[in-house]
């Protein structure tokens, strides 16, 4: 995948750079290892320099968000208590970024899907975060958001699909102004934790919105404090490892969990549910902890379908009011009754349909702690755009009434050309109407290399030249070498040319989920990829069907009880 040469900015703060450290990643309480690569998680040693202390507990983040969702459902027992629930529910502007992300179309049934983006933070803004998170020195920096994973409820309310982004994922972030201090932060390029130290949740929403092209309906973030009220208050939860465990230090790898447990399935809760989830070491690198923490998250919610929560009043209001302390919420659905309504939706998926997966991504060539999305990762989001169901039982999202590669409607679902307001997130008007074809420039790039396929000669020729007999005489190739993008894209580098980069895909056929802000172009930009090595039109792509996810999306479903952690030999006991 080709990435910007422009890491940050001049302006860029302090904290933002204490944030990253020498490796550019987060906190991590495990101490050095390879962030977010592939490796056996014992890397150079140059993370050493950040919060180590941020995994800590990061890990519970999500699973408490889905607990406090599910729990808020049925929370209200009286007026009084109601708005009690209600005054502990912080909230935050929905998007802060620069984003154009449409809503997506009704189906033929006039059902919507509902996105909803789960930030775990590393906020160190009180004592009980300090005291919890360790690195009292970081106190009052602005948080970065080391937990981000997107729950994709279908149309139909059938099933539902879970993506985590690894952290240390280098992404492109827009604009954005922080709603609470007014100060803009340009755009730029790194790693994705970063983004909510940029203009909050609201900044973190608008980044997924210009990866995926997904529009996000919601966002909900949690912080140290939440995360232990909510993993203490949901009890045991069951997990398996195939041999016995201990996350411990090693020579020339400090850290650890301190994770001990012998072989088999074991009941969980407490502290040892918290090693559970902050273990990297032991099972071999981030994208194996994130299975690990998948496979808690799944087990959770079985256990509270087989609990009486929802019958025990004590127990729900205790529930209750720890999960209304411990949520921030985008404004929207900022009270007990919107989150009442949102839990009641998520709670009828069968634990059968619902998937969790992690984004697939290579090591990044310009730093090998981090990691840029892989080629499978467009299929994944094509999947979540078109409503298509991450398991084999649901539909294949034949049922949208706009669909993104439809040549005649561009600007349909997932496509990013109308801007959510900043509260409410309804669609407004596209941008300024294109330039003239004749006075639109476009250089046209020959990106045709894959990894197993070189590069097709005289590409960007090519398109130029149609580009050229349509009448965008201002078309011309680019003459440097030639590079390696597995899907064509046409990117634009500001708000501006938006409409002329529109205008240029659909004279091309190329679809708007494909037309994209970045920050490693200067004016409207084709690059012609490996998924189009002939012809002047582009060809039309597959449809993606039920699923069919790549494989190295490490999908787990959410009945599935089998599975166990391998656990890395130096770590065996």
């Amino acid at each position: 995948m080709t990435q910007s040469s422009v890491h940050g900015e001049g302006t860029r703060s302090g904290a933002a750079r204490r944030a990253r450290g020498a490796g550019g990643g987060a906190p991590d309480e495990d101490g050095p290892g390879t962030g977010g690569g592939r490796g056996a998680g014992h890397g150079n040693g140059r993370r050493s320099g950040r919060r180590r202390s941020g995994r800590r507990h990061r890990a519970l983040r999500w699973s408490a968000t889905t607990l406090a969702v599910l729990i808020l459902g049925t929370a209200g027992a009286g007026y009084l208590y109601y708005q009690h629930l209600n005054g502990n529910i912080e909230k935050g502007e929905r998007s802060s970024g620069d984003s154009k992300a449409r809503r997506t179309e009704p189906n033929a049934a006039g059902q919507t899907p509902l996105n909803i983006l789960l930030i775990g933070s590393d906020s160190r803004n009180s004592d009980e975060n300090v005291k919890l998170g360790g690195s009292r020195a970081n106190r009052g920096n602005p948080p970065l958001g080391d937990v981000q994973m997107l729950i994709h409820l279908a149309a139909d309310r059938k099933s539902a699909a879970v993506v985590s982004i690894p952290r240390d994922t280098r992404v492109d972030i827009p604009e954005c102004t922080d709603p609470d201090s007014g100060r803009t932060y340009p755009a730029t390029n790194d790693i994705i934790n970063v983004s909510l130290a940029r203009g909050g949740a609201g900044c973190t929403l608008a980044t997924w919105q210009n990866l995926t092209g997904v529009y996000i309906d919601h966002w909900m973030t949690i912080d140290f404090a939440g995360v232990v009220q909510m993993a203490d208050a949901v009890g045991g939860v069951e997990v398996c490892v195939n041999q016995n465990v201990w996350d411990r230090p090693l020579p020339g790898v400090p850290g650890g969990s301190g994770l001990k447990m012998e072989a088999g399935r074991k009941k969980v809760k407490g502290e040892q549910a918290l090693q559970w989830l902050r273990t990297r070491h032991a099972w071999g690198s981030d994208l194996l902890r994130a299975r690990a923490q998948h496979m808690y998250m799944n087990s959770m919610i079985r256990t509270l379908k087989q609990q009486s929560v929802f019958t025990d009043t004590g127990r729900l209001m205790d529930l209750a009011e720890a999960a209304t302390k411990s949520l921030t919420v985008s404004e929207e659905i900022g009270s007990v009754k919107k989150l009442y309504d949102l839990g009641m939706q998520l709670k009828t998926v069968p634990t059968d349909r619902i998937t969790m997966t992690t984004l697939p991504t290579d090591e990044d060539p310009q730093d090998r702690n981090h990691l840029v999305p892989a080629a499978d990762a467009e299929k994944v989001w094509a999947m979540v755009r078109d409503d298509v169901s991450f398991d084999a039982k649901g539909g294949d999202g034949k049922g949208s009434a706009a669909k993104d590669g439809d040549a005649k409607d561009r600007g349909g679902s997932g496509a990013e050309g109308g801007a959510p307001s900043s509260a409410g997130g309804s669609p407004e008007s596209p941008g300024d109407s294109a330039a003239s074809d004749a006075e639109i420039g476009v250089l046209v790039q020959n990106a045709t290399r894959s990894a197993t396929l070189g590069p097709v000669d005289g590409r960007a020729n090519a398109v130029a030249e149609e580009l050229a007999r349509q009448g965008f005489t201002r078309a011309a190739p680019d003459t440097s070498a030639a590079v390696s993008e597995e899907r064509t894209a046409v990117r634009y580098p500001s708000a501006e040319l938006e409409a002329d980069a529109r205008r240029v895909a659909e004279a091309l056929g190329i679809p708007s989920s494909s037309v994209k802000r970045s920050t490693e172009v200067s004016g409207v930009t084709v690059v012609v990829g490996a998924d189009w090595r002939e012809g002047a039109a582009y060809p039309e792509q597959k449809k993606p069907e039920a699923g069919d996810l790549p494989e190295d999306a490490d999908a787990l479903n959410g009945s599935d009880t089998s599975k166990c952690m391998d656990v890395y030999k130096p770590y065996r006991w």
